[in-house]
């Protein structure tokens, strides 16, 4: 129980310190630009507040909710989000090249970021009930199929870091099922093939790829972002410029303020503050992992597994696209870039992880019950064993009582 609440409040700390931290570096990386823009420099900051109090909330009333309650709605919350990803690609906002977003008034909603939400929720249920896939048809059928599909709705808008982020989230459910790693790396081979061909078939894709490679032969180019984004880390040295004295982030290194935000960090607050970053996501991914060990309930199981995935497999991407380690995905860091469908969404999600741990927590007692009833049921048994013979007879000597031999008591 002890071991659950530490990690209960472990996730509690680091989500909120995340969430408080990106709302000052977003600050940092778009006052300067808001006040050139529309004159408001906490045009951006109020915004991602008002987002970040929605999850809060959502937070708050998922943690109190019995996460069993999903179980049964994984079908509805599958279809609904595909819906969802198919209509945006009809009326969605087109936003450099891309329909992502649904639009309703100032406010503006990412279906994709529902979708990966919803197919970790369907695959933990439908896995919950069954053995890891052995083979590949019983890979593609159905938790294959379905992911191929979500992932194509997604891929077409085009939104191909997403598209990994959810792949990575279902391979971990499947890994924690007992899947055959033969199968899953065969299903992996067949997967990295259709991304390959993705990236090639698509040009600013292939560009993007070809510049991960050798960014420095075309900085000025494919490779202008990634070439930015190193040249913070680099002028932010040990201790970094000083929080707001970053000057990248002005018309230098484009999206700043979302998916390259850790290159602001890395130049304000240097490699001691990108590392206090990457030890939060550690501890999350710890937290979590733990949650998922002790929760006894084979659903919440997958499921803690899965959240926990979500969110640090999304920073583990982001944080290598940004390093210079993989090819830019525009995919943003969780709670701390500028996003306000991908910030609710993972703060729901927390509050899930947080009621499967006092399942966990729950499950734990109740274990320890049970050893401590069946330990002094032995304590008893020792004693009665210990016990004196009474009148100089044996404690098991039955009285034989009456003409029918029937047994009375000592």
């Amino acid at each position: 129980m002890k071991s659950g609440r530490i990690a209960s409040q472990t996730l509690v700390l680091v989500t909120l310190g995340l969430v408080a931290f990106g709302l000052v570096m977003v600050y940092s990386a778009t006052s300067a630009a808001a006040l050139l823009g529309d004159g408001d420099p906490s045009y951006y900051l109020k915004r991602q507040g008002t987002y970040a109090l929605i999850g809060v909330a959502l937070m708050i009333a998922a943690w109190r909710l019995d996460f069993r309650a999903l179980r049964p709605l994984a079908p509805v919350l599958l279809a609904g989000s595909a819906l969802l990803c198919a209509a945006v690609l009809v009326v969605g906002t087109e936003v450099n090249g891309a329909r992502r977003w649904l639009t309703f008034g100032p406010a503006a909603f990412q279906p994709s970021e529902l979708a990966k939400l919803a197919v970790c929720v369907w695959v933990a249920a439908y896995l919950a009930r069954r053995r890891g896939p052995r083979t590949l048809g019983e890979l593609a059928r159905p938790v294959g199929g379905v992911t191929v599909v979500i992932c194509g709705l997604i891929l077409i808008e085009p939104d191909l870091g997403t598209a990994i982020a959810l792949l990575v989230t279902v391979a971990a459910l499947l890994v924690v099922s007992g899947a055959r790693l033969r199968t899953l790396g065969a299903g992996f081979a067949l997967v990295a093939f259709a991304g390959l061909a993705a990236v090639w078939f698509e040009p600013y894709r292939r560009a993007r790829f070809l510049s991960f490679l050798d960014p420095w032969s075309d900085a000025q180019g494919a490779g202008f972002q990634i070439v930015q984004a190193l040249i913070g880390f680099g002028s932010g040295g040990l201790f970094g410029q000083g929080l707001g004295e970053g000057v990248q982030k002005i018309f230098y290194l484009p999206e700043a303020h979302t998916d390259m935000i850790l290159a602001i960090v890395g130049e304000e607050l240097g490699l001691l503050g990108t590392a206090a970053v990457v030890c939060a996501y550690a501890a999350f991914a710890l937290a979590g992992l733990r949650i998922a060990l002790t929760c006894a309930d084979p659903f919440g199981k997958r499921l803690a597994a899965g959240l926990t995935t979500l969110v640090c497999g999304q920073a583990a991407i982001n944080l290598a696209a940004v390093l210079g380690l993989a090819p830019l995905t525009g995919i943003p860091l969780p709670f701390v870039s500028y996003g306000g469908s991908s910030l609710v969404v993972q703060l729901a999600s927390v509050g899930v992880l947080l009621n499967i741990a006092g399942d966990g927590a729950q499950a734990q007692a109740s274990v320890r019950d049970r050893r401590g009833g069946d330990s002094r049921a032995r304590a008893a048994g020792d004693r009665d064993r210990e016990r004196p013979a009474v009148a100089g007879r044996p404690r098991d000597v039955r009285r034989v009582a009456g003409a029918g031999g029937s047994a009375a008591r000592p």
